[in-house]
């Protein structure tokens, strides 16, 4: 008899865990009508629905500057100043005129995102700007109902252990427990995943020196007049750079071909010596 009267036990708290969970799933969608119904009587309900929306910003900024290195610390200490941090960050070290640069990965508080943008703009010269967002509301509110539902389920479950009267239904309720709570964890994680997302943008910076600013095309004839004469002037900076780099070696050809040519003409001036002509014998009288 006892093995008999726990079954029907076990069968009626898993259907009351199933009403429960079932009862806070069916709860979102009247939670999001009731959300939704302000934004159906336009007006100013329409405000307060936009500024209540969850929304997730990443972009990137390209900025050429005059010293990548020091313009980077300088947007870290923006970065931090506004309540954001520094996630990752990567230099690359001057070298033979190259000044470098620097990319950076910044978290920014999304509320206050728009005056950082403009402070780190003012560091150097904006090259691109691309900014992307993204709605997460509907996702956010639908994972609060779900840990809503989840964890009085598991409060339900815990409430109908103390009621059990055999090992087996213990066994039985633990198990749902354990698994429910890491269906819980999971939910948790991804939940302050998503308000980590919304609370701090993604922005990517990158900060070039003049090396790596794209060429302006000329536009007007001045534009092009300046510009024929920075090409005339690298130009013949190429050719001095390069005859100072071949100098040096001209001088050490031009010295041994004039050794060379002392050498030869050393030879030419010496008389030539020719062989003794052997004298005939004069006749016998």
């Amino acid at each position: 008899m006892r093995r008999m009267t726990s079954v029907p036990a076990i069968v009626v708290l898993a259907i009351l865990a199933l009403s429960g969970c079932s009862a806070g799933m069916s709860s979102a969608p009247e939670r999001a009508s009731d959300q939704a119904a302000p934004q159906e009587a336009g007006g100013l309900a329409d405000g307060f629905v936009a500024a209540d929306r969850e929304i997730i910003t990443n972009g990137s900024v390209s900025l050429t500057v005059v010293s990548p290195a020091k313009a980077a610390t300088e947007a870290a200490r923006i970065a931090e100043a506004a309540g954001g941090r520094v996630d990752a960050r990567s230099e690359e070290a001057a070298v033979d005129g190259d000044k470098g640069r620097a990319t950076l990965t910044l978290r920014l508080p999304s509320k206050t995102l728009t005056p950082t943008l403009e402070k780190i703009k003012k560091l150097g010269k904006v090259q691109t700007v691309d900014i992307a967002t993204t709605d997460v509301t509907d996702q956010t509110r639908d994972l609060d109902s779900r840990i809503d539902a989840l964890a009085a389920s598991i409060a339900r479950l815990q409430s109908f252990m103390k009621s059990a009267k055999t090992v087996n239904d213990l066994i039985t309720l633990e198990t749902s427990i354990t698994e429910r709570q890491g269906n819980l964890e999971a939910m948790q994680g991804e939940q302050r995943s998503l308000e980590d997302q919304v609370s701090l943008s993604t922005i990517d910076l990158f900060l070039g020196s003049e090396a790596d600013a794209p060429i302006e095309t000329p536009s007007t004839f001045f534009s092009g007049l300046q510009t024929g004469w920075d090409s005339f002037v690298a130009f013949v900076s190429a050719v001095l750079v390069t005859l100072g780099v071949l100098l040096p070696w001209l001088v050490f050809l031009g010295l041994i071909g004039l050794a060379v040519l002392v050498i030869l003409r050393r030879r030419a001036r010496r008389p030539s010596v020719s062989p003794a002509t052997p004298v005939a014998p004069a006749p016998a009288e």
